[in-house]
């Protein structure tokens, strides 16, 4: 009256999925965060650039307005 009962679980390795791979999940975050950060900071110091100062010696100021104002 010996009866065996086999259940085994045949799983197959998925090596795509992060989450068996310990490695591989914290070289993906680390990855992400490189990138988000990079992306961050390059479209920051883009935009700085696209709102420059932009100089034109063109305007007239007016005289009272001056360092050393002159009056009429």
């Amino acid at each position: 009256m010996s009866s065996q009962f086999n259940y085994q679980e045949h799983e197959i390795a998925n090596n795509a999925d992060i989450e068996d791979n310990k490695p591989s999940k914290s070289r993906f975050l680390f990855l992400l965060f490189f990138f988000g950060f990079f992306i961050f900071c390059w479209s920051g110091c883009y935009k700085l650039y696209e709102h420059r100062f932009q100089n034109n010696e063109d305007i007239k100021v007016p005289d009272n307005t001056l360092y050393e104002p002159k009056y009429k």
